[in-house]
């Protein structure tokens, strides 16, 4: 169901209907009334009073103010990867950033699926700080995720997003956390205005 609807097939502003979604899922009411309070929690799904749960919407605002804070914290987490990172982290990171490469030069849009094979997700483990990656992970990632796959993934943006991400890591290898932290938070900055652009 999150994927469902980071990726837009559950789309953005429409009423969950635990009966619906039950018969959809093939699961409870009970299961799906577990996972709308997960939703919840993850930010991509909001409860109001008298309308019930709703996925959240898209707005300019919301962008705005999730990715200051998105920004910040995703610097921070490339100043410590460039410090806490091992060699064979940094080594898996620059094999996967070789992989998102193979796929956009054959056209592809630059999409990265959640977790492990996405590129900002290994960085903010790589950062070692539990309560940094709690706040990223469990917090803004997936409503991040939703801006980015449902608006970000395309068109001119994607080579110069992949660039800047064989910057970030020159950095991070180069254990220059000054400059990680430098070119992850333009790089954020260059992302919302992508987005923003799409959402005026």
């Amino acid at each position: 169901m999150r994927t469902d609807i980071v990726e837009g097939v559950i789309a953005a502003g429409t009423k969950l209907s635990e009966t619906e979604l039950s018969t959809n899922y093939g699961v409870s009411r009970a299961v799906i009334r577990e996972a709308i309070n997960r939703l919840v929690a993850c930010h991509i799904v909001e409860r109001r009073a008298n309308v019930g749960a709703r996925v959240v919407n898209l707005t300019t605002e919301g962008l705005i103010e999730l990715y200051q804070i998105r920004e910040s914290l995703e610097g921070m987490a490339a100043r410590l990867a460039a410090s806490n990172m091992t060699d064979t982290e940094i080594s898996n990171l620059e094999s996967l950033l070789n992989d998102h490469f193979e796929e956009v030069k054959q056209g592809h849009s630059y999409y990265q699926e959640a977790g492990d094979v996405d590129f900002h997700y290994r960085i903010i483990l790589g950062c070692k700080n539990n309560h940094l990656i709690s706040m990223l992970t469990d917090g803004i990632y997936h409503l991040v995720r939703m801006y980015r796959v449902q608006l970000g993934m395309a068109g001119p943006r994607v080579s110069t997003a992949f660039d800047e991400h064989k910057h970030i890591v020159q950095a991070i290898a180069n254990r220059d956390g000054e400059l990680a932290e430098i070119l992850m938070r333009r790089h954020i900055l260059y992302s919302k205005n992508n987005i923003q652009k799409k959402l005026l």
